[in-house]
């Protein structure tokens, strides 16, 4: 636990250094207007900061600059919420205002808005089910516990899934439930596929076969959609304009990241729901070590569809990153609500 004293040193190092990109000295700290401490005392508390390994030092006449240890200390327990600038709502504003006729539009228009109100890259995740809905589908029967699931969408993807066959359900039983499915989800988008299975589905299956509930549990499972998400980049080179990526060798293996699709994708492997920030080496990719990866999901009905993600310095401004992406998610939400509804 840090006295009263040293989070107030250390909010200001931070916030001073996400600013100038220059190491922050003491004397510097000594003039602002909400610190009241002399310089001296500010070096010695500065000093068992970096003992704590909360702050580095890059040159030995030089300031402190916080570590990857610094900044989560930050993020976890000193950042102050801000609010979202009126220019800046004015900008979001008009961007949902505009009439975009598909999905692939909206998250597009996401990524762009959001690369230019923070000069940071911006990575917004689409999925593929909005405009893949079921075309056909079929049961071929091996033997008696299991079947082949043939699976068409509407783009002219055709799956093959082995399905295990619940005890009890008669060959015959099949055709009405191949019948009932291609009149009811033909149609349908996938990420409404669950939903419908319930609603209307279910209980009318139930007039004509036993076991109507092992039946639907099945359903579900088959038509999983599983497909790869779409990845839209804006503002790639925004990191060139960042100082601490002058050298051409730390931002040629960011850049290189960044165009691989695979590897983009692994920055986001394992986001829990919700604003969720990475600093530094907590990023999976070695690439991203000196960056740092603030995502927030974004969801319908209950339903995570996708997450935007900023990449930017560990010397990111993370209050207005992490304001911002908590207020376009909302709004890409509420869009995408009555859109798909």
């Amino acid at each position: 636990m840090l006295s009263e004293r040293q989070r107030m040193i250390l909010t200001a190092i931070v916030d001073d250094y996400i600013r100038s990109a220059e190491p922050v000295g003491s004397r510097s700290i000594s003039k602002r207007g909400d610190v009241s401490f002399s310089p001296a005392t500010i070096r010695n508390e500065m000093a068992d900061l970096e003992e704590l390994g909360l702050l580095e030092q890059p040159h030995t006449s030089a300031g402190r600059v916080p570590s990857i240890k610094g900044y989560r200390y930050y993020v976890d327990h000193l950042i102050r919420p801000s609010g979202v600038a009126e220019e800046d709502i004015r900008k979001i504003r008009a961007f949902f205002a505009e009439k975009v006729n598909h999905w692939e539009g909206v998250i597009e228009h996401a990524a762009t808005v959001l690369s230019q109100l923070t000069n940071y890259t911006s990575i917004v995740l689409g999925p593929e089910m909005f405009n893949t809905t079921l075309k056909h589908f079929q049961l071929v029967p091996i033997n008696d516990e299991s079947a082949v699931a043939i699976i068409v969408t509407n783009t002219g993807h055709v799956e093959h899934r082995t399905v295990t066959i619940p005890e009890g359900i008669r060959p015959s039983d099949l055709q009405i439930i191949v019948n009932l499915l291609n009149n009811k989800l033909s149609g349908v988008p996938f990420h409404k596929v669950k939903a419908s299975l319930h609603a209307e589905v279910a209980k009318e299956l139930g007039r004509y076969v036993d076991h109507c509930e092992k039946i639907v549990a099945m359903l579900e499972q088959t038509l999983v959609e599983e497909s790869e998400p779409t990845v839209f980049l804006s503002g790639t080179t925004n990191i060139l304009s960042q100082p601490e990526f002058k050298d051409v060798d730390k931002v040629k293996s960011i850049l290189e990241m960044l165009e691989e699709t695979p590897r983009v994708l692994q920055l986001f492997h394992a986001v829990p729901e919700g604003i969720q920030v990475r600093i530094g080496t907590e990023n999976s990719l070695e690439a991203a070590n000196q960056c740092s990866f603030i995502t927030a999901t974004y969801s319908v009905n209950g339903q995570s569809l996708g997450t935007i993600g900023i990449l930017g310095p560990t010397r990111m401004d993370y209050s207005k990153v992490m304001t911002l992406l908590s207020y376009v998610s909302r709004n890409l939400e509420s869009l995408l609500e009555k859109w798909y509804n």
